[in-house]
């Protein structure tokens, strides 16, 4: 599914709100100040599986340009971050509106609690997850993740509802390969029992699942099968360093 199809079509919960106020604007910036045009794209009613889709991929723009602006600066390499999860997920002719889109809410200042509270009332964890860490690989872009970023990021975690061991977790995927990350990546101790990690292996196997996010398209459930490798490379990692199977 390209940009192009969701941009003109409908868009569900996210109109409605302070996400909705916000959406009004970016609309309006991408049709050029024709809010009735934005109004005669996005005035269809109900909450079918592309407003849902639709909605996730207006609220990850949006939440990409606070991120993007959190430590004062918008980096080139963030910026080619957004572009290449584009061009992977969606891609090259997606891109003249997801960049419209995100142009303007650069401009626009973001009331982030307001706005993670209501993706939080209307998104599902699993999508929330997985909006969480494509956030923390724009973070990461530059290699580098500075302290206003990551205390930025843990905000939002906590805005959106998600538990500061799980925000940890989808840091610690960023962090390396390293046996230290690996523990965290699954959130357990280096103390836990090899039976501890097997268990927690599989709670996070099937919690960050690629189908969990399925009904959000192809596209999104490909960003997924980063996270799943993630989590099944840290469990290798401690696999080998343990020596059990």
């Amino acid at each position: 599914m390209g940009i192009g199809k969701w941009i003109t079509g409908a868009i569900g919960w996210a109109l409605g709100g302070p996400l909705g106020g916000l959406v009004g604007y970016l609309l309006g910036s991408l049709f050029d100040g024709d809010s009735n045009q934005a109004q005669r794209v996005y005035s269809q009613g109900g909450y079918s599986a592309d407003e849902q889709r639709n909605s996730f991929l207006v609220s990850l723009l949006v939440l990409s340009a606070a991120v993007m602006k959190s430590d004062g600066k918008v980096l080139k390499s963030e910026l080619e971050y957004v572009k290449g999860f584009i061009r992977r997920n969606f891609g090259e002719a997606a891109l003249p509106q997801a960049l419209q889109i995100l142009k303007a809410a650069l401009e626009k200042d973001i009331n982030l609690p307001e706005i993670c509270a209501q993706i939080k009332l209307y998104m599902e964890q699993s999508q929330r997850l997985q909006l969480f860490h494509y956030l923390v690989g724009i973070a990461n872009a530059d290699g580098h993740m500075s302290r206003v970023e990551v205390n930025d990021l843990k905000n939002i975690a906590m805005y959106l509802g998600i538990p500061a061991s799980e925000a940890d977790s989808i840091l610690a995927m960023f962090g390396g390969s390293d046996l230290d990350s690996a523990y965290k990546v699954l959130e357990v101790s280096p103390s836990a029992t090899d039976e501890e990690i097997k268990r927690a292996y599989k709670k996070m196997a099937l919690k960050h699942h690629p189908d969990k996010v399925e009904s959000l398209g192809e596209d999104v459930k490909k960003a997924a099968e980063e996270k799943f490798k993630s989590i099944v490379a840290a469990y290798e990692t401690i696999k080998k360093e343990r020596g059990f199977n």
